[in-house]
């Protein structure tokens, strides 16, 4: 009975949305196609103004992946990855995911593509990409539509928050595995 109520909620949640906003505008008079055009070609802007944040840090991720420097990465911090019981085939999403989303879903693919659904590094990379944040395309893309330059807070604030979801999926992990 709850998964059909839910079923239906979920079904009808965005229509009656849009319903709704359609009604209210209407009814306060607000010119609806004007309005949505004008949004229309605020987006449009805004999508052009991020354009070179966007190239920017997928050309940085490119290079980072391609130059090999994640799996040097890892073969520095095995001992520690070891002493944490966190395998190595891990290390990739813990690095890639503040960077980009899709990039982490990437190495996240491959790593359950090689291990299998059930290994404990497919898990443990799952509940990380769930529990973390692509902290430098979110400062990169929106600090950039707005024009704010100066992120070393938000910077550091938002690392700091990865850090410690990532080490929420690891005790989570550890406790449920």
């Amino acid at each position: 009975m709850f998964q059909a109520i839910m079923n239906f909620l979920s079904l009808w949640a965005l229509p009656a949305i849009i319903i709704l906003i359609l009604t209210v505008g209407l009814a306060k008079k607000v010119p609806l196609y004007e309005t949505f055009t004008d949004g229309a070609k605020d987006g449009f802007k805004v999508a052009v103004n991020i354009i070179p944040y966007l190239v920017a840090i997928i050309v940085g991720i490119s290079m980072f992946r391609a130059s090999g420097a994640i799996e040097m990465l890892g073969n520095a911090c095995s001992g520690i990855l070891t002493a944490l019981k966190i395998p190595a085939e891990v290390l990739p999403v813990m690095i890639v995911r503040p960077l980009s989303g899709s990039a982490a879903l990437g190495v996240f693919s491959d790593i359950a593509h090689t291990l299998g659904p059930d290994d404990y590094a497919t898990k443990l990379s799952a509940v990380m990409i769930g529990s973390s944040e692509t902290t430098f395309y979110v400062l990169a893309v929106y600090f950039g539509a707005i024009g704010i330059s100066k992120i070393r807070y938000a910077l550091l604030v938002g690392l700091l928050a990865d850090f410690i979801g990532i080490a929420a999926a690891v005790l989570v992990c550890h406790c449920m595995f």
